[in-house]
């Protein structure tokens, strides 16, 4: 099986020739490495050229989404793998997701369309940089584990809904099934409203700890950056227009306000309130035509997924300890999800 590589670089060369050698050290190897460069001046395309990468040139920022998109659509590949330019690959970490995505998956009763690993801190290699994806009724996502130490939580294999696309192999035909990344999210849950759209056809993927790889994180603007505040809180009320039926709009009317309102606060705690209030606007603005641009999801099947995940955030969090926004969402939303 062929697996085409696809790294998206805005600047950050060190961090990128890092990950080429990771990826060029795979006991599976890649047979394409494609690095889509997004307008850097730092002389990354170049790093990337002379270590034997194909180079294709955006010509501009034009965002994680778009740069990815254009990867995949010049990949020949039977698996992708899509990678950010601040990861780094244990050797065999496409060997094992290979196999977890076959005969685990298969034992689990399930063929994966996808798999990822336990993507750990490159700055703190002892503590969880994300494992997959799970959104509440709210329509806020928490990357299980994040920050978290790592322990037994994130030690089994599992079925996801939803990989992070820092470092996850995907079957070829899934993009032919599901469609690409939108490229209106940039950068920013652009992951997870794909993870959705996947769930929406019940195309599962896995989960496996034994594949594992270290994340630099935010390395290209930074966790509270102005700029990552605005798209996030923008990309989160696009979720909702993208997929939440009417019905489940009014239903979950509190958990959402509850959700976007807690999120907000946290911004203008970390310095962000004004590029979190530009980012709920833009997302006002344009919810209406987000909602016209995707078929929202069948509500049974979106209520099932929904309380799966707040399900998996609560028991991490109660395990792991709680962050103070799940402990008060869970405290002013109380009930249902359990």
């Amino acid at each position: 099986m062929s697996i085409a590589a696809i790294v998206p670089v805005w600047n950050g060369r060190e961090l990128m020739e890092r990950l080429i050698a990771s990826v060029q050290r795979q006991t599976r190897p890649a047979s394409e490495l494609i690095v889509v460069d997004n307008g850097s001046t730092d002389g990354a395309p170049d790093v990337a050229c002379r270590r034997g990468a194909r180079v294709i040139a955006m010509g501009r920022n034009a965002g994680f989404a778009a740069a990815v998109n254009r990867g995949i659509r010049e990949s020949r590949a039977e698996w992708i793998a899509v990678l950010n330019s601040d990861v780094e690959l244990a050797p065999d970490y496409f060997a094992t997701l290979l196999d977890a995505r076959g005969a685990g998956a298969r034992a689990a009763g399930f063929n994966a369309w996808f798999a990822t690993g336990k993507i750990l801190s490159a700055a703190s290699p002892g503590r969880i940089d994300g494992t997959f994806d799970a959104v509440c009724r709210g329509g806020a996502a928490w990357r299980i584990g994040g920050g978290r130490p790592d322990g037994p939580p994130f030690a089994e294999p599992r079925r996801i809904p939803s990989a992070p696309w820092t470092a996850a192999l995907f079957r070829a035909e899934l993009f032919r099934r599901v469609g690409l990344l939108e490229e209106r999210f940039e950068s920013y849950l652009e992951d997870v409203d794909f993870g959705m759209r996947c769930a929406a056809q019940s195309l599962d993927g896995v989960y496996d700890p034994a594949a594992v790889a270290w994340h630099h994180g935010s390395a290209t603007l930074g966790r509270w950056h102005p700029e990552t505040v605005r798209r996030i809180a923008r990309n989160q009320l696009f979720l909702l227009a993208r997929h939440y039926p009417a019905p489940i709009l009014a239903r979950w009317f509190w958990p959402i306000f509850v959700a976007q309102s807690l999120w907000g606060a946290l911004a203008v705690r970390h310095g962000a309130g004004i590029p979190w209030i530009r980012g709920a606007a833009q997302g006002m603005r344009k919810f209406s035509v987000m909602r016209r641009s995707c078929t929202p999801i069948d509500a049974k099947v979106l209520a099932d997924l929904l309380r799966s995940g707040e399900r998996t955030i609560r028991e991490v969090q109660a395990s792991t300890g709680y962050d103070a926004y799940w402990r008060l969402y869970f405290l002013l939303t109380a009930g249902e999800a359990k």
